[in-house]
């Protein structure tokens, strides 16, 4: 028997059922609440559209999967429904580069 999953805000995806992390489908100001899995989580952050958020309380160094892949890991602990980002996740396959106000890429 298949048991129905626990309630998540529509605001929030779930691209595959091994995925530790959620991808917001609209900006969502800090101060929200937003329900994960039947549990209500206020965001400390701004997230902003198609960035993700923990799906669930993650250790430091755990990996981070989302479309059932590997894409990283958290360089710190991180709660349930905080922002996941270049700030706490690091790839472990590419370098992150960014634009500076240069307009050049800088590699992290």
């Amino acid at each position: 028997m298949t048991r129905a999953p626990l309630p998540t805000d529509l605001r929030l995806i779930l691209l595959s059922p091994a995925d530790n992390c959620l991808i917001a489908a609209a900006r969502l100001a800090a101060g929200t609440q937003v329900e994960i899995e039947g549990e209500r989580v206020t965001l400390v952050k701004t997230i902003e559209l198609g960035h993700k958020v923990a799906r669930h309380e993650l250790a430091k160094d755990d990996k981070v999967l989302r479309y059932g892949a590997v894409i990283g890991h958290v360089n710190e602990a991180v709660a349930r429904g905080e922002h996941l980002h270049t700030h706490n996740l690091e790839s472990d396959y590419l370098p992150t580069y960014t634009r500076d106000a240069g307009h050049e890429f800088v590699h992290h």
